[in-house]
């Protein structure tokens, strides 16, 4: 079932793609190639969407396994993702749901490239370099936008992160990952995440960070209930820096009691 996809241009040649008001991806469109960030759920035909922007050759890259960011992997040939997702991404795709729709539409779910930390996108003018960030789940990635100062952060840094979903690393150790990112923060400006409508300020990355310690202090007193899909856990709130630009105002963290 299609719906409604929102096609927005942020900046030159940086495209947001709106499905639905549920989850965002992204088109970068270089001097030879264009690359397209997560393909949300795959309501829309985005080779179509990406076509009306630019007929450059398409590299579509995904953040993570997770099915709102990989299932519009049909309208492609081919697609990027960390190979420690690959068993995540899997246990989705085979649902037989997704299958049953896929057959019906004639489309089928291209394999997955390996992609990883360290690894560099040229797209002509514009380069994306990647680097791990494990946490929301084991193979999640983000991109810096080098010239642009932009990182794509998918669902690993935003302002409302599951961390009691299957696969997720331990509190403990998703503080260890952002360290390990941090650097970022002098390289890139603002934050593109795979539910944002608009830019957010780079110090979000040190907010969230904040937050994830404070479970891990046990600071987790205030923390409500949250309830989601797949059970119930709690959600701990997390401060953003005065004046900063921020998509949205509340920030939590949803995590599993045993971890904080």
């Amino acid at each position: 079932m299609e719906r409604d996809l929102f096609v927005r241009e942020l900046r030159p040649n940086i495209y947001l793609m709106d499905e639905a008001h549920e989850v965002s991806g992204y088109v970068v469109v270089g001097e030879k190639k264009v690359c397209v960030i997560d393909t949300m759920n795959g309501f829309n035909n985005l080779h179509e969407a990406v076509r009306k922007i630019t007929d450059k050759p398409i590299i579509v890259v995904n953040t993570h396994g997770h099915p709102d960011h990989i299932f519009g992997n049909i309208y492609f040939d081919e697609a990027y993702m960390n190979p420690a997702d690959n068993e995540l991404a899997e246990s989705f795709v085979k649902l037989p749901e997704f299958e049953k729709e896929c057959k019906k539409l004639g489309f089928f779910m291209p394999p997955f490239k390996p992609i990883k930390g360290g690894d560099v996108i040229e797209l002509g003018g514009k380069t994306l370099e990647i680097y791990n960030l494990p946490g929301h789940t084991p193979g999640g990635i983000i991109l810096l936008l080098k010239e642009d100062r932009i990182l794509f952060t998918g669902d690993g840094i935003n302002h409302h992160l599951w961390m009691q979903v299957d696969g997720a690393l331990k509190m403990e150790d998703f503080v260890k990952s952002l360290d390990s990112v941090m650097f970022l923060e002098k390289e890139a400006d603002f934050i593109l995440h795979g539910h944002a409508r608009d830019f957010d300020d780079i110090s979000l990355m040190r907010c969230l960070r904040q937050g994830a310690v404070e479970i891990c202090e046990g600071k987790t007193q205030d923390d409500k209930p949250y309830e989601w899909f797949g059970g119930a856990g709690r959600q701990h709130q997390f401060a953003l820096e005065k004046g900063k630009h921020y998509s949205q105002t509340d920030s939590v963290i949803c995590y599993t009691p045993h971890e904080g």
